[in-house]
């Protein structure tokens, strides 16, 4: 008896091994379009806002939408996005605010008449103010709510903030992501594009814990790694001289020659861990790609080992999501800009969103 069970008890035990180690996710990078739609959000004044430190109502969408998050959430995409509320102010002197929109398809989308995160007259106002609440990336927590990684602009430093929602709408901010690190080394350091390393679980994307913490890719110039316990307090990873570790840096004659900025909430996948990342082709064109023009943001991504998270297993040597469209080369950045931060898997398709030129939002579809 023993005997005859001993070989379907190596079986099943193979499996479960297996299973455990395949997601049955992958990102198909190569197939992802641009639907005529294009672009999908773009700025309009009719949306008024009463401002709680301006003391005045505030066109908030005005100036320009762009670079979203995105979620599913109750059957429907949820997109966050960046608006800016003065076109006549200069590129970087505007107040920010994340907005929310609301789709049955991922591409028509329903508008929130006001911001769901701005600045306040809180004890958070001093990072957020003047500049504003920037570029989130968001998921959602292993119960049920939702956590928002976003920059924090006070037109002096950029910092990493984190907030969390039960319902997308009303947000609680904790600060500054690297506050408490290493009593505060890290706190009034530029940071920026925090990206947690998630799993798909019923269609959501779920930030996951590995080795009993939650892990997050972040950074622009280069791309760094952070743990955390409770999805605020960040800690990031640093060498035995007390300085940050770089995974991946800015390529000479690549796509990402000038910057490797994180994208959308990392994936574990079939492949290893899939980080979509923004890479900026260089000003100099003795260092830039020669396939794009200088300065353009594109997408591309960099696969890390699922047992040793700063291994690169893969990365893109070409973008395989680049400015097309005349939309995508006009705007605040005429350089040409496709700049990813959602990605979500809806009605068995991928969506990729992603801001254009700092002014617009685009949607690319992989079946």
């Amino acid at each position: 008896m023993i005997k005859r069970l001993l070989p379907g008890l190596l079986l099943f035990l193979l499996f479960a091994c297996r299973s455990n180690t395949k997601t049955g996710f992958e990102i198909p990078i190569n197939a992802f379009e641009k639907p005529i739609e294009n672009p999908i959000f773009r700025a309009d004044s009719n949306f008024k806002f009463f401002d709680p430190i301006k003391k005045d109502s505030v066109r908030w969408q005005r100036a320009d939408v762009f670079n979203p998050a995105a979620v599913v959430k109750d059957g429907k995409i949820f997109v966050l996005f960046r608006a800016e509320d003065n076109p006549a102010a200069h590129l970087g002197g505007r107040t920010s605010r994340i907005g929310l929109a609301q789709s049955i398809d991922g591409i028509h989308f329903t508008t929130y008449s006001e911001p769901v995160l701005f600045p306040e007259n809180d004890d958070f106002m001093e990072y957020d103010y003047p500049g504003g609440c920037e570029d989130p990336r968001v998921c959602q927590t292993p119960d049920g709510s939702f956590v928002m990684l976003y920059t924090s602009w006070n037109y002096k430093t950029p910092r990493l903030s984190v907030a969390f929602s039960k319902d997308l709408k009303t947000w609680e901010k904790k600060g500054p992501a690297f506050s408490k690190a290493y009593q505060g080394k890290f706190k009034d350091m530029a940071s920026k594009s925090g990206s947690v390393i998630t799993n798909i679980i019923n269609g959501n994307i779920v930030a996951a814990k590995i080795n009993g913490k939650f892990w997050m890719y972040w950074g622009e110039h280069l791309v760094n790694l952070a743990w955390s316990e409770n999805l605020y307090d960040w800690y990031p990873e640093m060498d035995k001289n007390g300085e940050l570790v770089g995974l991946i840096a800015p390529r000479d004659g690549f796509f990402d020659s000038n910057l490797t900025e994180c994208g959308p909430p990392a994936l574990i996948t079939d492949a290893g861990i899939s980080l979509l990342y923004n890479g900026k082709n260089n000003d100099d064109s003795t260092k830039a790609d020669p396939d794009l023009p200088v300065g353009t943001y594109s997408v591309g991504r960099v696969v890390f080992d699922p047992k040793d998270l700063k291994t690169v297993v893969t990365r893109s040597d070409k973008p395989f999501l680049k400015p097309s469209l005349p939309h995508e080369i006009s705007g605040q950045y005429k350089a040409g800009t496709t700049f990813s931060e959602g990605l979500v898997f809806f009605k068995n398709k991928w969506f990729l969103y992603y801001g254009t030129a700092d002014s617009f939002v685009g949607v690319a579809v992989a079946e």
